[in-house]
């Protein structure tokens, strides 16, 4: 039974759907070392979700799927406990909107942008096997993690709507994930986005600049026992102004999402986890609803806890 706390504590930390939605309780967990995990999801969104949200499109209306593959490894990193991880997405799309004053509708499919992300547990999460995680008293845990989405994603440069962005996008961020009493969680996130140019934006000569973002997160979860969790989580984006040639828009995103996460075990090693979030204050770019469905399993290098 050890060995199942341990993990449906960890499962679905980093889940294929985290990156896009910033909703991703859990997230800062201490796992024993060497743990590899491999996870796959499916994501359905509907509304004026686009993957670029200050893009010059008025009255979007889309319908995007996106699916997911991603692993995992826990790391010693100079006695800290780190981890990996990378994800790739693969997703259809299908938009309709009024760009310049003519409504059209498009297609898409293909890879999306990879996500990769590092994390360091840098307080209350010492590097350590299976036996020494097990044995650790709940505590103040503080982490911090570079977030990074890699321009892998199929890109036009004469298409205003595609699936990748074109660009490098960088959030280094950090978290506090404080235990209250037995039973629940409370984590606490702040990041900041930064953002490379993309040099060939629609029509393709066009160099298209965002100014950085803050973000911020809010969890807070339950457990019903050592096998089941669930969390209602929140998200707030500030900042991140586009230009054009260097002619500012008046797209500075000022948004909040609410959602609802809860994790069921499958298996000793394994977890499916469902998850719905909406926007609760658009301004801009996150006026739609996400629904999402993922599993994942995880393996130990060492399954015998030491005599």
């Amino acid at each position: 039974m050890f060995r199942l706390r341990i993990f449906v504590f960890g499962l679905f930390l980093l889940s294929p759907q985290a990156f896009a939605q910033d909703l991703d309780p859990r997230a800062y967990m201490r796992l024993p070392l060497k743990t590899t995990t491999v996870f796959t999801g499916f994501t359905y969104s509907r509304g004026g979700v686009v993957t670029d949200p200050t893009l010059p499109i008025q009255n979007i209306k889309a319908d995007v799927q996106a699916s997911s593959i991603g692993v995992s490894r826990v790391f010693n990193f100079f006695g800290l406990t780190s981890q990996a991880l990378v994800v790739v997405p693969y997703s259809w799309a299908q938009v309709s909107g009024d760009v310049y004053q003519q409504t059209t509708s498009i297609t898409r499919s293909g890879f999306a942008d990879m996500r990769v992300r590092y994390t360091v547990l840098v307080h209350g999460a010492p590097a350590g096997d299976l036996e020494e995680v097990r044995k650790a008293p709940r505590r103040t845990i503080i982490g911090i993690s570079l977030n990074t989405i890699i321009p892998t994603g199929q890109f036009f440069s004469d298409k205003l709507i595609n699936l990748g962005t074109h660009r490098w996008s960088f959030r280094p961020e950090i978290a506090i994930s404080q235990p209250i009493r037995k039973k629940w969680l409370l984590d606490f996130y702040s990041g900041l986005w930064l953002f490379t140019d993309n040099k060939s934006f629609y029509p393709g000569e066009v160099v298209r600049s965002q100014e950085p973002m803050g973000t911020f997160q809010f969890h807070l979860s339950y457990n019903f026992n050592p096998l089941l969790w669930v969390a209602v989580n929140s998200t707030y984006y500030v900042g991140g102004t586009s230009s054009f040639d260097n002619k500012y828009n008046d797209d500075r995103q000022d948004n909040s999402r609410v959602g609802i996460t809860a994790v069921i075990p499958t298996g000793k090693f394994s977890s499916l986890k469902l998850a719905a979030s909406t926007g609760a204050v658009v301004r801009v770019g996150q006026d739609f609803n996400t629904y999402s469905i993922g599993w994942q399993k995880s393996w130990l290098s060492d399954l015998k806890p030491k005599k």
